[in-house]
């Protein structure tokens, strides 16, 4: 038996001996597909750009915080005065009853035309506070923006290292079908000679029929990764280049990650401008306790509008101005001063949360960098490792000292090495764009992205201090 096996082996290197080298040597995401053309390949920052220009959520966040902006123009609207034109005609039909028994009767068509301009002069400093809680919606409404196109970019870089390790495993489980076919067809060569038993064709049909399923289970994964690569970046993947990791933006050390993550970030930053909203409509709230003055000035023609017959034209104009101080609303006011206090408190509540929320993060998101280095290194040595066992098992098997399950034993131990490597590369690279996220830095400017940033502000400034006009700044 140990004679048939030295048979097989030798058979075995000498079909194995036009095989690259490159393979024993093989790297995750560098041999995942051969690039016809180095132009046409697609690279990550160009993916992450073009998420950043068409993904539909990203979008609506900006559109979510369009419609934000206008809350200023609204409060400042309380500023302004506010002018109503009125219009009334019809016919009236009139009898009057006169003290001497006559009577007087007449067909009308009165019509009235006014116009009326008030002009709010103090409303316990609500329309102030309506402005300043206004402006700190749109400050909080920037950070969930921000952070919602960091969760966009950072599903991109997933969606693109997906891709490749899916690929890379593709072609490492077609390499193993090939050396298992191989491996098969010398095994029935030496079984219809008489070399081998039966056993050992059985044992490598066995092999390769496993082999197979992982071939086709990693090209359903492929199918589905190039699937949600579509979904988020917006176009189908082509030639894809290796992705790398971004360690030259990232802190120094842990400590360094959680003071980033606890200053920067934008979920924490939008925390706190929601706690100054929910200060700012206490006084809101409180101002409704107080007077309230306003001036208005009315000017209005009629015709054909007394009833009694006495008069057939009026022309009239005022300027009146009132002033009002609640006594007693029934505790409506007490009452949601006392709820805008409780959500203030909330708020301070849900802020501290966060930035706990945001540490752990950070630390997690540390912790996990450093692993994926580590991780990368050992499934490197691994890989190594693992191809000069195989060519040492073949060998000794070609000197029948090993037997053809122990050939199939090392050929599968080295492509579940090369499957660890390549998740390996892949986490590694999620790994430190995780960490850029997670001290609130993956954005267009850190990242260099070849697409102009979106500035909220600009729409801001468009619309702010409009007085009219219903289309919006992008022509709708």
């Amino acid at each position: 038996m140990i004679g048939r096996t030295a048979r097989v082996g030798r058979e075995m290197t000498r079909h194995r001996s036009g095989v690259s080298p490159a393979l024993a040597t093989w790297t995750a995401l560098a041999l995942c597909c051969a690039l016809p053309s180095a132009a046409w390949a697609e690279a990550l920052p160009e993916a992450l750009a073009k998420a950043y220009q068409t993904n539909p959520q990203l979008n609506a966040e900006r559109a979510r915080q369009r419609a934000t902006d206008e809350n200023v123009p609204q409060a400042l609207a309380g500023y302004r005065p506010q002018i109503v034109a009125s219009l009334s005609a019809g016919l009236q039909s009139v009898r009057n009853l006169l003290p001497d028994n006559t009577i007087q009767t007449g067909n009308l068509k009165p019509w009235i035309i006014g116009v009326t301009v008030t002009q709010t002069l103090f409303n316990g400093f609500r329309t102030a506070n309506n402005v300043r809680a206004a402006e700190l919606q749109v400050q909080s409404g920037r950070e969930a923006l921000r952070n919602v196109g960091q969760g966009v970019l950072l599903d991109a870089v997933t969606a693109y290292t997906n891709v490749l390790a899916n690929q890379s495993l593709v072609e490492a489980q077609r390499s193993n079908v090939a050396f298992l076919r191989e491996t098969l067809s010398v095994t029935q060569r030496r079984l219809n000679a008489g070399d081998v038993t039966p056993t050992d064709s059985a044992q490598a049909e066995a092999r390769l029929n496993r082999g197979l399923a992982d071939l086709n289970a990693a090209e359903v994964a492929l199918a589905i990764s190039q699937a949600t690569y579509a979904q988020v970046i917006g176009n189908a993947p082509s030639q894809l280049r290796v992705a790398e990791a971004v360690d030259r933006y990232l802190p120094k050390s842990r400590e360094d990650a959680m003071t980033m993550a606890i200053r920067q970030h934008p979920a924490v930053m939008a925390a706190g401008f929601d706690v100054d909203v929910a200060s700012t409509n206490i006084r809101i709230a409180e101002g409704t306790l107080l007077p309230s003055a306003t001036i208005q000035g009315s000017a209005s023609k009629s015709r054909n509008n007394d009833p009694t017959l006495g008069t057939f034209a009026e022309d009239q104009a005022s300027i009146v101005a009132n002033i009002t101080a609640p006594i007693y609303d029934g505790g409506q006011a007490a009452a949601q001063t006392r709820q805008a206090k409780e959500i203030t408190a909330q708020s301070r509540l849900v802020l501290d949360q966060v930035r706990n929320q945001a540490r752990t993060a950070a630390v997690s998101a540390w912790v996990a960098n450093e692993g994926a280095k580590i991780t990368v290194s050992a499934s490197e040595s691994e890989v190594k490792a693992a191809t000069v066992a195989l060519q040492g098992v073949q060998r000794e098997a070609a000197g029948g000292q090993r037997t053809t399950v122990d050939v199939l034993n090392s050929q599968a131990d080295l492509i579940q090495a090369k499957a660890r490597l390549i998740g390996a590369n892949r986490d590694r690279v999620i790994a430190s764009y995780t960490l850029l996220s997670a001290i609130g830095h993956l954005d267009v400017k850190t990242l260099s992205l070849n697409t102009p940033d979106y500035l909220p502000e600009v729409h801001y400034h468009q619309v702010r201090d409009a007085w009219h006009g219903l289309r919006t700044p992008s022509g709708q």
